[in-house]
Formats: structure tokens, C-alpha cells, sequence
């Protein structure tokens, strides 16, 4: 089997080696150190694990716009259970998860049962959310912890990396291994890739779009609680982690699987413009770098999969005006589909459509 290196599939991989090998030339002294792979590691690690919030519902065809919200609300709520004596550490953190489970189930009870558009019904939480959070804050910083097992959670050293590395690792192969190789992938990667091709299958494309929800608001506030385990509380943290998370998202979809979006793809993505920020930072010495950068980033990257989508699809016109004027699709088209994507064959009452949405 002959394997591709071509820059379709690892143009990111290209871009980071230019970038390693420019920024050593121009910053000897303090970019081609340990030291700032360690801080690369430890910084972007939440940054990746919120990435990979946003990519399940993705992969559904949703999108949640309140991640960064649900981060920075779960992990100000740990800190206050904690500094008010209500629980320990470790079942502190579970609250704070279990914050943003609640937060992706009524995500998902207004995309799937009140029919609301999930760009819209998100971006209307990610509101509300920051509304919770004055009430909560009295719109007041919130003091840190005391230094302990909270802290230690992200801050414990292993081989020179903090152990929020391992975190983000564990969660990334997880989500590799049940997109990738579980009928449950197969299924969100159906749902989000044609619907009603789906439905006939007898897929219940409403509640894996409800499941992906629920999962990234849980992944989403796990990653505000490991934020302010590492850096310490914070009210507007939230806010720059969208940004990112979406460009890693879109312009990983670019890499290894064209035009699919996979979790590897994400983490280089964001380990690509995370160098690239690092290394101009050091360079120029300015703050706004990392939002010039990621900004341009996600313009390039929603461009480089619209317009690879767009090939994609320029062959199929005549097949989808052939399914009908509004839209239906053949069931034998259907069928065909999902097997491309490794669904199994449906049964003939499934594509009655007996196994409907609950």
C-alpha cells in the first residue's frame, strides 16, 4: 500500500517544520528550547481539548458557539464550591463537569425538540451563560484556591511536561477511537454527512446530534476546569477559546483525511498556529499576534474546506438534481452513501422509515 505525503494531507506537518526552522534562525536564544515545547504543551492543551468540544457536534453537522461560555462557567463554579468549603477537589471537579453536561442536554432539548438552528440556539446560550456568570462573580474576580490537590491536577510534572498534556492525550484518543473504529462514530459521521440519507437508514440522526451536544458542553467544561487549575479563575477565559477551537477544527479537516474533520487533524491544527503565535510573539514582542493570527487562520481554513468541498461536489449536480426538485433522496442512493461512510445495510423497514427519529 503506498502511502501519501502529499501536501493535501500534511501541508500542517510542512508548515510547522518551516516554522520551527525559521523561528530557530530568527530566535535562537529562546525558541528552539525545551522550555517553550513544554510551554506549547502545557498552554494549548486546554486550547486542543476545546477543539475537540467543538469537532463532535461538528462531525453531526451542529454547531455549539457556547463552549468557551460553558468552559469559563464550569471552572469559576469549581472554584467557588471549593473556596466555600461544599466539596473537595476531586468531586468538585465532577460538579463542574456535570455543569456543562446539563448545559449540552438543553443545547440539545432546543436544536432537536424546539427545532432551533444550532448556530443560533448556542450562540443565544453562550449569553445566558455569561449572564450566570455575573450573578455568580457579582461580577467580581473570584479568588484562587488554596495551592493543593486542585492545583496538582494540571500542575504535577511528568517527563518535564504538566500533567494537563496527559489529559488532553487520554480524551484525544478516546475520541479518536469511538469517531474512528465504533458504530457510534459511524453513526455522527452518517448524521452529519447526509441526514436523510441517514433516516432511511433508520439512523436516530436527532439523538446523536442531542448526544454530540451533551458530550461537548461535558469536554467543554472540563477544559474551564482544567483551565483554572492551571492558570487560576478567570470570568472572560471562555472568550478566547472559540476562536481557536474553530480553526483547528476547519483547518484540520484539511489534514490527513481531506474534507473530513478528525481529531488528529485538530491537534495539529492547533499545535501549527500555536507555534506560529509563539514564534512571532517572541520575535516581535506584541500581544495582539495571536489574534491577528488565529483570525487569519480561520479564514484560510473555512476557505481551504469550503473550497474542498466544492470539488468535491462538482460532479455530483446531475445526481442530486435526479433525486428531485425538493430533495428527496433515492433510498438506493442512500443506502450507497452510508456504506461509503462504513454504515451497515440498512433493513428494508428501516428504509420504510420505521425506526424514526425519537
Amino acid at each position: 500500500m503506498k502511502f501519501n505525503l502529499g501536501f493535501d494531507r500534511f501541508s500542517g506537518l510542512y508548515l510547522l517544520a518551516v516554522f520551527i526552522v525559521v523561528f530557530s534562525i530568527m530566535a535562537p536564544a529562546t525558541f528552539p528550547t525545551m522550555s517553550t515545547v513544554h510551554i506549547l504543551a502545557s498552554t494549548q492543551s486546554i486550547a486542543a481539548i476545546a477543539a475537540l468540544a467543538l469537532l463532535i457536534p461538528m462531525v453531526t453537522g451542529q454547531f455549539d458557539l457556547s463552549i468557551g461560555a460553558t468552559a469559563a462557567l464550569a471552572g469559576v463554579s469549581t472554584v467557588l464550591i471549593i473556596n466555600a468549603g461544599w466539596l473537595s477537589a476531586i468531586p468538585a471537579v465532577i460538579a463542574g463537569v456535570l455543569i456543562g453536561t446539563i448545559i449540552g442536554a438543553v443545547n440539545g432539548f432546543i436544536v432537536v425538540k424546539l427545532r432551533v438552528n444550532s448556530f443560533i440556539a448556542t450562540l443565544g446560550m453562550t449569553s445566558v451563560l455569561s449572564a450566570f456568570l455575573v450573578i455568580f462573580t457579582d461580577n467580581l474576580d473570584v479568588p484562587p484556591t488554596d495551592p493543593g490537590l486542585f492545583n496538582d491536577l494540571t500542575q504535577t510534572k511528568i517527563f518535564g511536561f504538566q500533567s494537563v498534556f496527559l489529559y488532553l492525550i487520554v480524551i484525544a484518543i478516546i475520541v479518536w477511537w469511538v469517531l474512528e473504529r465504533t458504530p457510534v462514530g459511524r453513526y455522527m459521521h452518517a448524521t452529519g454527512g447526509n441526514p436523510e440519507a441517514a433516516r432511511l437508514t433508520g439512523i436516530r440522526v436527532d439523538r446523536w446530534a442531542w448526544i454530540s451536544l451533551i458530550t461537548s458542553g461535558s469536554l467543554a467544561a472540563f477544559a474551564g476546569v482544567l483551565f483554572v487549575s492551571l492558570t487560576g479563575p478567570s470570568v472572560v477565559f471562555g472568550e478566547t477559546l472559540l476562536l481557536p477551537a474553530f480553526a483547528a477544527v476547519f483547518l484540520g479537516s484539511t489534514q490527513l483525511s481531506p474534507g473530513k474533520m478528525n481529531v488528529w487533524g485538530s491537534l495539529i491544527a492547533i499545535f501549527v498556529l500555536a507555534t506560529g503565535v509563539q514564534g512571532l510573539q517572541l520575535i516581535t514582542g506584541v500581544t495582539w499576534v495571536a489574534a491577528m493570527f488565529n483570525g487569519l487562520a480561520l479564514i484560510a481554513a473555512v476557505a481551504l474546506a469550503v473550497g474542498r468541498e466544492r470539488r468535491m461536489s462538482k460532479g455530483g449536480g446531475k445526481r442530486k438534481a435526479a433525486s428531485g426538485a425538493h430533495g428527496e433522496v433515492d433510498p438506493s442512493e442512500a443506502i450507497t452513501r452510508l456504506e461509503n461512510l462504513g454504515v451497515d445495510e440498512p433493513t428494508a423497514s428501516h428504509v420504510g422509515g420505521t425506526a424514526a427519529d425519537d
